[in-house]
């Protein structure tokens, strides 16, 4: 059923659905999204827009947060923690009088419940030390071993130092398998360069 959302449209933040993203909202623009957010149903939705312009097409998928954790300031700004509820498929952007945009989305149902076989876990962790190590990345490997697959792979995909088109691409992907496969294959491509060197396509 489509469902009417209020966007928060910010290159290179992709939020999975179980997992958190913290947002320091300081904009009058997103200040009134969060302020009418509180007071509706505390629901804001993420997505990319393609290029960082002003009014830019959006990305055809998002992700549906709550606000969590809120600390409101004196001057006006926000510190927030969103908590990833639903991925959502854009249907059509709305006009609309608000600051903020505003579009229709319908809510996609996931699999909580997907696992990677034992082979594909394993080539993962295989990867991720192999491109941890060629960025320079110090990275607790018995906690990341402890998380189940959902959390290693979606976390992963949302922290992950890749340039928005691929991190978008990774939020796109339509199951779990599918997610962990193109993961490998960015951290391969990513992880060929000079960590000395800076990489324009990082963000």
């Amino acid at each position: 059923m489509p469902t009417r959302l209020s966007i928060f449209p910010l290159p290179g933040a992709i939020l999975f659905p179980g997992l958190q993203l913290p947002l320091h909202i300081f904009e009058p623009r997103y200040r009134a999204l969060v302020g009418d957010a509180l007071v509706r149903d505390r629901r804001i939705a993420m997505i990319q827009p393609q290029r960082p312009v002003e009014g830019a097409p959006l990305y055809s998928v998002g992700c549906v947060g709550r606000i969590g954790e809120i600390e409101a300031m004196d001057d006006g700004r926000y510190n927030l923690v969103l908590e990833g509820v639903s991925r959502f498929q854009l249907l059509s952007e709305l006009d609309v009088a608000t600051a903020f945009r505003q579009v229709e989305g319908e809510m996609i149902e996931d699999d909580a419940e997907e696992t990677l076989s034992h082979a594909q876990r394993g080539g993962f962790e295989q990867e991720a030390r192999l491109f941890a190590d060629s960025q320079g990345y110090s990275v607790d490997w018995d906690s990341v071993e402890r998380l189940d697959d959902q959390s290693l792979i979606n976390g992963v995909s949302q922290i992950a130092p890749f340039d928005p088109a691929s991190k978008q691409a990774l939020l796109e992907a339509n199951s779990l398998t599918d997610r962990c496969e193109l993961l490998v294959q960015l951290m391969q491509f990513f992880g060929r360069g000079d960590p000395s060197e800076e990489i324009t396509t990082l963000q």
